[in-house]
C-alpha cells in the first residue's frame, strides 16, 4: 500500500502545480459549508487538465480517493472528503473564450460565476443561474452540484445551461461529453438500453427543482436527445473531474424592474407564487418576517414575494394581476440591490435565530412542486415545532425550492438523535408532496442516504451502476450520493471541546463571503485574502484552522500551533468580518485570544512591546519632555522590532491634554475642567447633551493633537460644553491588538475607576479606540457594570454632533471629499451619522470602501510591509489618485491618514484630515 510519503512525493514529481501534504493545507479543506468534516491525505493544485490526469492517474495506482473542490460552498459536505482533494481554484480558474455571436463560453472549473457575467456584460449577455454565492463558487462546483440560483424560473439549472463538457475520470481516462454518445464511456450506452423502462417509470413525474441523486440521467433517454452532459452535471464529484465547460449564455434584460409584493404570511405568499409563473417572471423569491425583520423599503405584510421582471411596465402588470395586500415596484438598480442584498445574505443570516443562538444547514434545500408549496410549508413548519425545532424558511417560491437553517443540536448524543429524527420524518414530507430531497445544492452526505425513499430500489440500483459506469474503483468521492455515508456521521462539531471559545469558531458556517473576489464597495473582509488569494488568509480559512487547531487530529500542537500563527499573521485586525460575515465572524477577536494563549509563559516578539505597549511610553515620553529626542533618533535609528522599510510618525511637541491645560480658563482649568461653548455659538446643545466629555485617545493626545483642538472648537461652536475625563485613560486596543488581553484588563479597569460613573456623551475622535470601547471593553470585562454604561455612553464625532446639537449648521465647504472610511467605523460604529454631516457641509462624493493596509501595528512589523501598501492599493489609493482638484482627503483613523501620507505622494498642502479638521477650518 502507498503510505502518504510516497504518494506526494509522487504527485510533486509530476504534477507543474503544487502539492501539499501538510498540516495547514490538509486543516483548510476538512469542511466546506455544510455541517460534515473529513480529513484529506493532501491537496494537489493542478495547473492544467494533463496535471488533473496524472494526479487521477497516480491517486488510482494507490487506491487513493479523489475530490474536486471549488469555492468549498457546498452545503451538504460533498466537497470535503478523504484521499488527495484537487483544489481547482488557484490556477484553473480561466475564461479561455467568450463568443457573443454564439452566446457561449468555454470556461475552466475554477473560474467565479461573478468573473463569467463581468466579461459577457459588455454584449448584454449572461450566465443564467446564478446561486446566492454568486462572488465565490466556481462554475465547476456548480455543474458538480446543478446550482440553480433566483433566476432559474426563467433560465433554469446549470444543466439546462451546459452544452459540453470535458472530463476526467478516476485512473486518468479523459472524455468529451456532449449531445450522443460520441465520447462518453463504454458501457454507458448499454446502461441505458438495458434500463430503459426504469428510466421512463422511476423518474417520470419530476419538475424543474428534482436535484436529487442523479437526478439527470433520464437525460440519456432517446426522446431526450441522450444528452450526456447534462446527465453529467449534478453528479458531485463522484463520477469524474470536470476540467473545461461549454457553457450557454443568455441576454440580461436592460432594465428589469422588481416588483415586492406583501402578503399576511409566509403560506399566503406560497400559495401565490405558482399563480404568478404565467406573467414571465425572471425570479420569485420569497421569505418572511422573520427573515427580513425590521428591513426597509419592504411594503406592508408577513410574508413577501420578491419577483423581477423585464421591464417596469411588466411588472406594474403583474402587480396589479397580484392579490397581494400591498406592493411596491423598484426601478432604482441601487434599490433593487439593497433589496437583494437582504436575501443574498440569508444563507448567513438565517444561521442566527433571534436570541442570538445558532442553526445550522442539513436540509437546506428541499423542494416540491410549486403547486404544493404553501401546503408544504404549514406542515414543515408544524413538523418543526413537533421536533422542537426552529427555522427560517425562504427561497425560491416560484420553483417550490425552500432554504432553512434549523437550530440542531449537532454536539450532544440527544442532539444528534434529534436531528437524524427530524430528517428521516422530513424526507418522508417531502416524498408526499412529490418533491425532491435537494432542489439546488446537491444531496451530499446530508440526504443522500434518504434517496431511496424519494426514488425507490429499481432507481437507487441504477444509480450505482452508472456511476460504476464512470467510476468502477469507486474512487471518486466516495460516501456520496450511491452507496452514502450515514446523515449523522462526519459531523464536524464533534471534535470540537465544550468550550465558549470553540462555539464562536464554530460560528463560520463556510458560506465565504470573505473570499469574493469582487471589487470589495462597502465590504471591508477580507483585506490580506484579496491581496494574496490563498485560503489561509481568509476569514474562513482561519477559522477552519482554529477549528483544527481546538480537534487536535491535524493540528496537534494547540495553541502553540505554528500553522495558525502563520495564517493569523497577515490578519489586519480590521473587524471587517465582523459586519460583513453574514454570521459575524469577528477574527479579530479570535485572533487577539490566540496570541494571548500562544505567547502565555513566553518572551514575545518585540513589537509587541513596542508597538503593543505604545500608550506607556508615550506617556513617558511626554512627560519626560522628550519627542524631539526620539523623533531625531526615530529618523536615524531603527526601533527595535519594527520595520526598516516604513518611517515612524512624529511625535507632537505638545500633546493634546497639555494644550488643554495650558488653554483651558488661561491655564487654571485642571484637566478634568470644561471649555463652555464658544461666545460666537448660536445654537444650544441637545436637551441632557449640552455637556460632552471629549476621550483624550493615545493618536489624538500624542500623535495628532491637531484633531482634538478641532474637535474642541468644532463642538464649541455647535453650543456645547466640553469637558476631558481624568488622566491615565486608555482604550486598551494596542494591546488588545497585540493579544496582552491580560494587560488590556488591567488597563480597562485602571480606566474605569478613573472615568467612574459615565453621564452624557463621550465622544472619541479615532475610530479604532471608539470601537474598543464600544465592543471590547464589555466582552474583556463582563462582570463589571460600568463598561457596559462606558460603552453605551461613546459616540463618534458625528453622532455627537448629531444628538447633542442637531440644529446646528456646519459650515459649507462645497467641496468634494475622497478618502476611505475607517475599518473599525465601518465595522462596529456605523457612519450614517458622518454620511449625513458631510452631506449638510457640502462635502460631495463617496469615500472608499476596502482596508488602508496600515492597521495600527500591522503595517510597521517586519514582512507586512507588501501586503500593507496592496491592501492601500486595492481601493484607497487609486481613488486618491482620481480625485478631482481641490478635493479634500478625509480619513478619521490615524493609521488611514499615515498610510496615505507616506504612500499617496499627497502634497502637504493636501494631506489628509480628520472630518473635524476640515469644519474646524471652515468656521
Amino acid at each position: 500500500m502507498t503510505s502518504p510519503g510516497e504518494l506526494e512525493r509522487s504527485l510533486r514529481e509530476n504534477l507543474r502545480g503544487e502539492v501539499d501534504f501538510g498540516a495547514a493545507a490538509r486543516a483548510l479543506v476538512t469542511m466546506d459549508a455544510s455541517n460534515y468534516r473529513r480529513v484529506p491525505v493532501g491537496v494537489a493544485r493542478p495547473r492544467d487538465a494533463e496535471d488533473v490526469a496524472a494526479a487521477l492517474r497516480i491517486c488510482a495506482e494507490a487506491g487513493v480517493p479523489v475530490v474536486p473542490r471549488g469555492g468549498g460552498t457546498s452545503i451538504a459536505g460533498q466537497a470535503t472528503g478523504i484521499g488527495v482533494v484537487l483544489d481547482l481554484t488557484r490556477h484553473m480558474n480561466a475564461l479561455v473564450s467568450l463568443d457573443p455571436a454564439a452566446k457561449t463560453a468555454v470556461v475552466q472549473p475554477g473560474l467565479v460565476l461573478d468573473r463569467l457575467r463581468e466579461a459577457a456584460r459588455p454584449y448584454g449577455l449572461t450566465f443564467g443561474p446564478d446561486p446566492s454565492t454568486h462572488s465565490r463558487c466556481t462554475l465547476g462546483g456548480m455543474i458538480g452540484n446543478n446550482a440553480c440560483g433566483a433566476h432559474s424560473v426563467a433560465w433554469g439549472t446549470t444543466a439546462d445551461n451546459v452544452a459540453e463538457l470535458a472530463v476526467t475520470a478516476y485512473g486518468g481516462a479523459a472524455y468529451r461529453l456532449g449531445t450522443g454518445w460520441a465520447g462518453a464511456p463504454a458501457g454507458l450506452r448499454e446502461l441505458v438500453s438495458g434500463n430503459l423502462a426504469v428510466l421512463r417509470t422511476g423518474m417520470a413525474g419530476g419538475f424543474s427543482r428534482r436535484i436529487s441523486g442523479y437526478g439527470g440521467l433520464d437525460a440519456l433517454l432517446p426522446e431526450r436527445g441522450v444528452e450526456v452532459a447534462r446527465a453529467f452535471c449534478g453528479s458531485e464529484g463522484t463520477l469524474g473531474v470536470v476540467t473545461e465547460a461549454v457553457v450557454r449564455l443568455v441576454e440580461a434584460p436592460r432594465a428589469p424592474a422588481l416588483a415586492v409584493l406583501g402578503y399576511a404570511d409566509e403560506s399566503a405568499a406560497a400559495d401565490a407564487a405558482a399563480g404568478l409563473l404565467g406573467f414571465g417572471p425572471l425570479t420569485v423569491e420569497g421569505m418572511a418576517a422573520d427573515l427580513v425583520g425590521s428591513a426597509r423599503g419592504l411594503p406592508r405584510g408577513g410574508g413577501w414575494l420578491f419577483v423581477e421582471m423585464r421591464d417596469e411596465g411588466a411588472a406594474r402588470s403583474l402587480v396589479r394581476a397580484a392579490d397581494a395586500v400591498d406592493s411596491v415596484v423598484i426601478t432604482d438598480p441601487a434599490g433593487q440591490r439593497a433589496l437583494w442584498r437582504i436575501r443574498e445574505d440569508a444563507a448567513g443570516t438565517a444561521t442566527r435565530m433571534p436570541d442570538g443562538s445558532m442553526a445550522w444547514p442539513g436540509w437546506e434545500d428541499c423542494a416540491v412542486p410549486p403547486a404544493r408549496l404553501g401546503a408544504y410549508l404549514r406542515e414543515f413548519r408544524a413538523l418543526l415545532a413537533e421536533h422542537g425545532l426552529r427555522g427560517t424558511p425562504y427561497g425560491h417560491f416560484g420553483e417550490g425550492c425552500v432554504h432553512v437553517r434549523i437550530d440542531f443540536d449537532l454536539a450532544s448524543g440527544a442532539g444528534v438523535a434529534r436531528f437524524r429524527a427530524f430528517s428521516s420524518d422530513l424526507a418522508d414530507l417531502v416524498v408526499s408532496h412529490g418533491g425532491s430531497l435537494s432542489g439546488e445544492h446537491g444531496d451530499g452526505q446530508a440526504r443522500a442516504e434518504f434517496l431511496p425513499r424519494m426514488y425507490g430500489a429499481e432507481v437507487i440500483r441504477l444509480f450505482g451502476a452508472y456511476k460504476d459506469v464512470w467510476d468502477p474503483a469507486g474512487g471518486m468521492n466516495p460516501g456520496m450520493l450511491v452507496r452514502p455515508d450515514r446523515s449523522d456521521e462526519n459531523l464536524r462539531f464533534a471534535v470540537l471541546p465544550a468550550t465558549p471559545f470553540a462555539g464562536e469558531v464554530a460560528r463560520c458556517v463556510g458560506v465565504a463571503k470573505c473570499r469574493s473576489t469582487a471589487a470589495a464597495g462597502p465590504q471591508v473582509m477580507c483585506p490580506s485574502y484579496r491581496v494574496t488569494g490563498e485560503e489561509r488568509h481568509s476569514t474562513r480559512g482561519r477559522a477552519r484552522l482554529l477549528h483544527e487547531m481546538l480537534a487536535g487530529e491535524i493540528v496537534t500542537d494547540g495553541w502553540r500551533s505554528r500553522e495558525v500563527a502563520e495564517a493569523l499573521d497577515l490578519c489586519l485586525a480590521c473587524k471587517g468580518c465582523r459586519s460583513d460575515c453574514p454570521v459575524g465572524v469577528d477574527m479579530a477577536s479570535y485572533k487577539a485570544e490566540f496570541l494571548h494563549r500562544h505567547w502565555a509563559g513566553r518572551i514575545r516578539p518585540l513589537a509587541h512591546y513596542t508597538l503593543g505597549g505604545l500608550p506607556a511610553w508615550l506617556r513617558l515620553i511626554a512627560a519626560l519632555r522628550l519627542p524631539p529626542v526620539v523623533n531625531a533618533a526615530a529618523r536615524r535609528f531603527p526601533v527595535p522590532g519594527l520595520t526598516r522599510e516604513r518611517p515612524l510618525p512624529p511625535l507632537a511637541g505638545e500633546p493634546f491634554t497639555r494644550w488643554w491645560r495650558r488653554t483651558g480658563r488661561h491655564g487654571a482649568a485642571p484637566l478634568s475642567g470644561a471649555l463652555p461653548p464658544s461666545p460666537r455659538a448660536s445654537n444650544a446643545g441637545g436637551a441632557g447633551c449640552a455637556r460632552v466629555t471629549l476621550w483624550p485617545d493615545t493618536f489624538t493626545e500624542h500623535l495628532a493633537p491637531e484633531v482634538g483642538r478641532a474637535a474642541v472648537a468644532v463642538l464649541r461652536d455647535a453650543g456645547l460644553t466640553v469637558s476631558l475625563p481624568p488622566k491615565g485613560v486608555c482604550c486598551g486596543l494596542t494591546y488588545i491588538s497585540t493579544g496582552r488581553l491580560d494587560r488590556a484588563r488591567t488597563v480597562l479597569r485602571r480606566t474605569l475607576d478613573a472615568v467612574g460613573d459615565v453621564r452624557g456623551s463621550v465622544t472619541v475622535l479615532e475610530p479604532s479606540c471608539a470601537a474598543a470601547l464600544r465592543t471590547d471593553l464589555p466582552a474583556l470585562l463582563p462582570d463589571d457594570p460600568r463598561a457596559e454604561r462606558l460603552a453605551a455612553a461613546v459616540r463618534t464625532f458625528a453622532e455627537t454632533l448629531e444628538e447633542c446639537a442637531p440644529q446646528w449648521q456646519p459650515p459649507r465647504l462645497d467641496r468634494p471629499a475622497v478618502g476611505q472610511t475607517h475599518c473599525h467605523q465601518h465595522a462596529v460604529l456605523g457612519d450614517a451619522a458622518d454620511r449625513r454631516l458631510r452631506e449638510r457641509a457640502g462635502l460631495g462624493g463617496e469615500l472608499s470602501g476596502g482596508c488602508c493596509g496600515l492597521a495600527g501595528n500591522f503595517g510597521f512589523e517586519p514582512g507586512h510591509e507588501e501586503v500593507s501598501e496592496a491592501c492601500a492599493e486595492e481601493q484607497l489609493l487609486p481613488a486618491l489618485r482620481a480625485a478631482p482638484p481641490g478635493a479634500a482627503i478625509l480619513a478619521d483613523g490615524f493609521s488611514c491618514r499615515t498610510q496615505i501620507a507616506q504612500l499617496a505622494g499627497v502634497p502637504d498642502g493636501s494631506r489628509a484630515r480628520h472630518l473635524a479638521e476640515l469644519l474646524a477650518e471652515g468656521l
